[in-house]
């Protein structure tokens, strides 16, 4: 019998990045628009494939293989509003054979609770035919199940 490999969830990758409340950010009252933390979750996911998981934008561009978004589940649980500053905090969640999940969680400075989590499933995918090709084989080795 083959030796079971254990995903062990502290190992996957992580990263943190900040945004600050903009004016573009928020609605006429002053709350953070939904489209504004797509923005900057899109920021912190990139970040985390490019700093975390060995993705390059260059290679990327060069052979027209993409992570695609291909489901996101967001909840709004508490606004943020103009000027605050922002964590968001992205994690690989899990990997499947062409589709990787991630979370994120957004909290604000000074407020005591997390005001934003979102999960979102990326394929990659071969462009421009949009075929779904299989997961980078170290990844399935690194974090994989």
């Amino acid at each position: 019998m083959p030796a079971l490999k254990v995903r062990m969830p502290e190992l996957m990758p992580v990263y943190e990045t900040q945004e600050e409340v903009m004016f573009f950010d928020t609605d006429i009252g002053g709350v953070v628009h939904n489209i504004a933390y797509l923005r900057m979750i899109e920021t912190c996911r990139t970040k985390l494939a490019t700093e975390k998981m060995g993705m390059n934008l260059k290679s990327m561009a060069d052979t027209g293989l993409y992570p695609v978004v291909v489901r996101t589940e967001i909840d709004y649980k508490y606004p943020a509003t103009l000027g605050h500053k922002l964590t968001i905090k992205g994690r690989l969640e899990s990997l499947e054979k062409v589709k990787f999940w991630v979370s994120f969680e957004v909290y604000a400075e000074g407020i005591d609770r997390c005001l934003i989590t979102c999960c979102q499933a990326l394929a990659m995918v071969q462009m421009p035919a949009g075929r779904p090709q299989r997961l980078p084989k170290e990844w399935r080795e690194m974090w994989g199940e």
